[in-house]
């Protein structure tokens, strides 16, 4: 599994900055960043996938917020496992 810093992140999902990101998360329509390290934090490589396809194919805010529960729920997993 690779994690994807910040200008990765927005190179795949055509954020042009960090702030645009972070709004996505407050508005519960993009995953919440994973420590890396003390002052860094990247995404897992999948979920920014999931979330872009979602977004390709046109589904709904309501859609990717029940997407980005799913892919937080899975991350406990993960660790549990």
């Amino acid at each position: 599994m690779s994690i994807l810093r910040m200008p990765a992140v927005k190179a795949e999902t055509g954020h042009r900055s960090h702030a645009s990101i972070y709004t996505q998360i407050r508005d519960g329509l993009f995953t919440k960043p994973v420590p890396i390290g003390e002052r860094s934090v990247g995404w897992p490589a999948y979920e920014v996938k999931a979330i872009t396809q979602y977004r390709i194919a046109g589904k709904t805010e309501d859609e990717i917020r029940a997407l980005v529960i799913r892919l937080h729920a899975k991350r406990t997993e993960l660790v549990m496992a």
